[in-house]
């Protein structure tokens, strides 16, 4: 592993510099992990492993706290193109709640429900990330997917859903499954849209692949260090269409430092992966095997 800043490392779970580069601010061990907050050159992340050895859940600048530091975020609100403006909106997992920060800005209208399983990391957004919801957020400490289906027996529904959780290595394999997306889809509203954290290179990468086209259909890639799956409720938008709603979207996002016309750019239905591959189901979900690269 290189040595070298947070800034300058790979922008994925999985790739961090050596710990000696870090200056710890912040450290307790909650129920499910330990949350660990560290500093390096005007950057503070959240780490789940000493030394963020493993990965970093989420990072801000200091100097400039609006910025979507993770370039997969900015491929998260990229979602936005999809469709309409989204009233309802439900984020799983929080990190230091780049995302739902970012969304409270940008679509100031909207309903926000942010989940997360751990109360330590709300706590720690909260008091090491600037994370404030607002009026119309609210934060629930609960499993994802077993807020899921309490919603949908409470008849809750949503425009955009972001699944962004994580523990230390990867994504927890319940909510890898195809019964889980099946789940998350009947949530959707028509034309609802789901944008879904992954890793760009994985030996996951097939099954992840086959198990979300299993439920939603032909989806669109965004990829670079990690990649962000993009789904809907229905059939998908032409390109043409993503890209003129990203122009609208352009004056907004800048604010996070997205630029619109290089996240549109990126949108692609190409299979690039083994489509005979097995369909991670809650009998089969072998995370913890299948997930290195």
């Amino acid at each position: 592993m290189r040595r070298g800043t947070l800034a300058a490392a790979a922008l994925l779970l999985g790739a961090a510099p050596l710990a000696e580069a870090l200056s710890l601010v912040h450290s307790e061990r909650s129920l499910y992990r330990q949350v660990l907050v560290y500093e390096d050159q005007g950057t503070r992340c959240l780490c789940f492993t000493r030394g963020c050895v493993i990965g970093r859940q989420s990072c801000v600048t200091l100097a400039a706290p609006e910025k979507l530091y993770f370039e997969y975020t900015q491929m998260m609100m990229a979602a936005l193109f999809m469709g309409p403006r989204p009233q309802r909106i439900l984020v799983i997992g929080l990190g230091g709640g780049s995302l739902p920060r970012a969304l409270e800005k940008a679509v100031p209208e909207a309903a926000l429900d942010v989940v997360d399983i751990d109360p330590a990391v709300v706590r720690v957004a909260r008091q090491y990330f600037n994370f404030v919801p607002g009026p119309r957020t609210r934060v629930y400490e609960e499993d994802g997917r077993v807020f899921v289906r309490h919603a949908l027996r409470e008849g809750r529904s949503y425009d955009l859903i972001l699944l962004d959780a994580y523990d230390h290595e990867y994504i927890p394999e319940h909510l890898l499954t195809r019964e889980y997306l099946f789940e998350v889809k009947r949530l959707l509203t028509p034309g609802g849209v789901v944008a879904a954290n992954t890793f760009s290179s994985s030996r996951l990468y097939d099954s992840e692949s086959v198990t979300y086209r299993a439920v939603f259909g032909e989806f669109y890639n965004l990829k670079s260090a990690n990649r962000v799956i993009i789904v809907r409720n229905g059939s998908l938008p032409a390109l043409a269409l993503v890209r003129q709603n990203a122009a609208s979207w352009a004056p907004a996002l800048r604010n996070f430092a997205v630029d619109a016309a290089d996240m549109a750019a990126r949108f692609s239905t190409a299979v690039d992966w083994n489509e005979r591959a097995r369909v991670l189901t809650d009998q089969y979900s072998p995370a913890n095997l299948l997930n290195g690269r």
